[in-house]
């Protein structure tokens, strides 16, 4: 029997498809000049029998097996290989389970993370990590990279919300790690060795998290600087000054201006960069977080700085922050760096940056969540211009080296994926290397998940 007789026998009709049109829009994520193949077959399972039954199929036809949740990843970690096969868990959409006296939810890995801030907002309560791709990117694919987010300055990353996981393995067998309890060290801590893998050691079919109580309302401060660097120095005095923002993010004119030109939302600013931050502490505590927060713009060179008392002009600026990738878009190939660096290291990350898009001639357009020193310089480069794309590349592979350099990692939040492996074998020791093909090996036997990713 053949591979797609074998799904078709296992799963109902309509969850597997080898239409060549369909097929080819599952083979690779958003991360620009990310190799992929073709697939071929995309499965669309509902239930983790369902997901066990695939894995099953490929391991009796040696066939790799390439996750994809809502395809926002930024990295390749999504992109398929030539025969294999695409499982989507874009209908796996349940949210199973919201405990307001435990606090935490149980979802299916399809559910889209803003739906699942929504559900626990009904019930009084929060789910933090909030990456810019929110109003699409999924759970299991936050996940898959441990996303982060503009929140996660102050209250961390994905990772930190992941109290358990049902998972299928490389042998095909459903195992359910972590736990719902408040605290809990039996064994080993394959939860937290689960998140940020890709899905190269296993399928996440459930997600166990943890939630908070609702938060104060933010109060918002913006501030106009004339450089990179200059931003660069507030973010550091933010730091030194003792304040955990609720947020802090940078914003450069480019991508104002990119993302006014697509929604027309009147964002011009008379600025290079816009720094923006929020405090949520309650009362008079906040009040006095966006006074130090104002003061730390000031003393850092802010050309115009205030804290907003027009909600609708704050929130739009956030708006503004998570639509710069897809605003800079349309203007051609946009290959997105994720490297983060000590906090005190942001003003001299930040100008190594603009030294490389003048060295290499891009156009380098720059958004962070600069609190935690997670940057996101964004290469821009003309559509169809092959010499341009290798200019790009090596910009891309500099600023990594800079990063490193800087006592910095080479991917914050977005994932190794296919862009980043070089990076990686840059950062890690062979030893270190070695380690992490052992447990590749230990988990995924036959190396059928997700092949040729992160290592």
């Amino acid at each position: 029997m053949t591979l797609l007789t074998d799904l078709e026998a296992v799963l109902p009709p309509e969850r597997v498809t080898s239409d060549p049109d369909v097929t080819a829009s599952y083979a690779h994520d958003e991360a620009e000049w990310a190799a992929y193949g073709t697939p071929v077959a995309v499965v669309r399972p509902r239930e983790t029998a369902e997901v066990r039954a695939v894995v099953l199929a490929c391991l009796e036809h040696a066939t790799p097996l390439v996750t994809r949740g809502a395809g926002t990843g930024l990295s390749g970690g999504a992109n398929a290989v030539d025969g294999c096969v695409v499982l989507s868990t874009e209908r796996m959409t349940e949210v199973r389970e919201i405990d307001p006296v435990e606090r935490l939810a149980v979802v299916q890995p399809g559910v889209v993370n803003d739906h699942l801030r929504a559900a626990a907002a009904e019930r009084g309560l929060w789910y933090p990590p909030d990456p810019a791709s929110s109003p699409w990117s999924t759970i299991g694919g936050n996940v898959a990279t441990n996303a982060g987010g503009l929140c996660c300055v102050k209250y961390g990353v994905t990772g930190d919300y992941v109290l358990g996981l049902e998972v299928v393995n490389g042998l095909g067998e459903v195992v359910r790690l972590g736990r719902r309890t408040a605290k809990g060290v039996a064994g080993y801590d394959l939860t937290s060795l689960m998140v940020g893998s890709e899905g190269t050691l296993g399928v996440v079919t459930e997600v166990t998290v943890r939630l908070r109580p609702a938060r104060a309302q933010e109060r918002t401060v913006a501030g106009y600087f004339d450089s990179v660097v200059d931003a660069g120095r507030a973010v550091e005095a933010v730091g030194a000054a003792g304040i955990v923002p609720s947020a802090l993010e940078l914003v450069d004119r480019h991508c104002l201006e990119a993302v006014d030109a697509w929604k027309g939302m009147g964002l011009a600013v008379d600025a290079n960069v816009v720094l923006l931050g929020r405090c949520d502490a309650p009362g008079a505590a906040g009040e006095a977080e966006a006074e130090a927060m104002l003061a730390a713009f000031t003393g850092a060179g802010a050309t115009w700085a205030a804290a907003s008392t027009d909600q609708e002009e704050a929130d739009a600026l956030f708006a503004a922050r998570r639509l710069a990738y897809p605003a800079l878009e349309r203007l051609g190939p946009v290959l997105t760096e994720d490297v983060c660096v000590p906090t005190a290291a942001v003003p001299e990350m930040l100008g190594r940056i603009e030294r490389v898009a003048a060295h290499h001639d891009v156009l380098i357009a720059n958004v962070a969540h600069a609190g935690d020193g997670n940057l996101h310089p964004l290469i821009v480069t003309p559509a169809g211009d092959a010499a341009a794309r290798v200019r790009a590349e090596a910009a891309f592979e500099q600023i990594i080296d800079d990063a490193l350099a800087l006592g910095g990692t080479v991917t914050g939040e977005h994932g190794v994926g296919l862009l980043k492996r070089q990076g990686l074998a840059r950062e890690l020791s062979p030893q270190v290397m070695a380690m992490q093909r052992a447990v590749k090996a230990a988990l995924d036997p036959h190396g059928i998940l997700n092949p040729g990713k992160v290592l």
